[in-house]
């Protein structure tokens, strides 16, 4: 009975079908393969961060654009009079900005803010270090010990200035899936920030690890409000006060892209009345809104948890202009940190918590869906902040970005479907 509880619980809350206005326009289709997988809605994910500081080695960070850059000089015009550094024309690589990070509370959530810093100075400051147990109930996070603890290092920085010189700079709100938090994404958070872009990832109360596993361990269900958590963020960027008030006056917050994970993807889909863009993964598709400008849909062919087929449909159903890319021999997490997440004995989070009989453990081997076999994560991960940061740029802070699209497949042989209808 307790099985089929997790089971159901998992089902719902991570429900990624996404219904959406339909809207038919010129559509180009390239696909290499069709997945049927799983049909069942629900994920697993693993921790919840909070920081440390990391004792590695840091160096001075390469402000150099690599290639060509989009725009000719040391500034470059954003949609609405701002400036920012020219960034690489790839949008796979990273930007020219050191990414700062804070821990804030808005409202009742706790909320990790990724930012683009001043250009230097993270010189001698050591690297935040994330430690996901404390996603973990209570009662479970001192069952795994820190030699066992697969530690989630941050290419960013503890609270450092914020480049006030450029900007004001547009925002990205990030919603992980079910048993997600708020890092569990953090490739895609910091390239983001690199690349000029203030971005935002809570952990959502009722959706989040310690919730969830909480609830299968004798804790009561805690409820979500994923559409309230999210208004709550769209108005403190709209108005940047307390632990916010260091972003006040340098973002743009007419200028908003959401993304979410799965449930985190389902979501979004009807966000379209305050984002300008909208990016689910391995979920479904969105509606129409009257802010929404451009859909990016992320499926991945393998998956285990939703069906490709879930992307192909919300695809379908969503309004124009709107781009699906599909990863081929990728799994559910593919567009997460949670299958690389290890620690020094090459342990992954889910074989560490059954190691240490962690609560509720057992459950999760149903939906993690990792595979050595899949797709290297580092690849995944490269294609989405190619796509996702041409989407992203190109609308909020038009350039030609979103021309790299053009040139997604022959750059990435691992992306077997891409459609776009514009």
């Amino acid at each position: 009975m307790r099985r089929l509880l997790a089971l159901t619980l998992f089902t719902v809350a991570c429900n990624g079908s996404g219904g959406a206005a339909t809207e038919t326009d010129a559509t180009t289709t390239t696909t290499g393969e069709t997945a049927a997988t799983a049909d069942s809605d629900a994920t697993a994910s693993t921790g919840a961060p909070t920081t440390t500081t990391a004792p590695t080695t840091t160096t001075e960070t390469d402000t150099s654009t690599g290639d060509d850059t989009t725009g000719a000089g040391a500034e470059v015009p954003g949609c609405a009079g701002g400036s920012f550094l020219p960034v690489p024309k790839d949008t796979s690589l990273p930007g020219p900005w050191p990414v700062g990070a804070r821990t804030v509370t808005i409202g009742g959530l706790t909320v990790e803010v990724w930012y683009p810093a001043e250009l230097g100075s993270e010189a001698g400051q050591e690297k935040i270090r994330y430690d996901i147990r404390t996603g973990l109930p209570d009662a479970e996070q001192g069952k795994v010990p820190d030699a066992d603890n697969p530690w989630q290092d941050c290419e960013c920085w503890q609270g450092l200035p914020l480049d006030a010189d450029h900007g004001p700079y547009p925002a990205v709100i990030f919603v992980h899936g079910t048993a997600g938090f708020r890092s569990q994404s953090l490739e895609h958070m910091v390239h983001w920030a690199s690349r000029g872009f203030v971005v935002l990832a809570a952990d959502h109360p009722g959706l989040w690890l310690k919730d969830l596993l909480g609830s299968l361990c004798g804790a009561p269900m805690v409820p979500q409000k994923l559409a309230d958590d999210i208004g709550e963020i769209v108005a403190a960027l709209a108005a940047p006060a307390g632990d916010l008030a260091f972003i006040a006056g340098h973002v743009d917050a007419e200028r908003l892209a959401m993304a979410g994970h799965s449930a985190g993807g389902g979501a979004i889909a009807d966000a379209g009345g305050s984002a300008r863009v909208l990016i689910p993964m391995a979920a479904g598709g969105v509606e129409a809104g009257a802010a929404l400008e451009s859909t990016l849909i992320f499926g991945a062919l393998s998956d285990q948890v939703v069906a490709y087929s879930k992307q192909q449909e919300g695809f379908e159903s969503s309004p124009a202009p709107k781009r699906l890319v599909g990863i081929a021999d990728a799994g559910h997490l593919a567009f997460s940190s949670l299958c690389s997440l290890k620690n020094s004995e090459g342990q992954d989070f889910l074989q560490i918590a059954q190691a240490n009989d962690v609560c509720g453990a057992q459950f999760a081997s149903l939906l993690f869906d990792c595979s050595p076999d899949y797709t290297p994560d580092t690849t995944s991960w490269e294609i989405t902040q190619y796509a996702s940061s041409a989407v992203l740029e190109s609308v909020l802070r038009c350039t030609d970005a979103a021309d790299n699209s053009n040139e997604l497949q022959a750059k990435f042989p691992e992306v077997a479907g891409f459609q776009e209808a514009l």
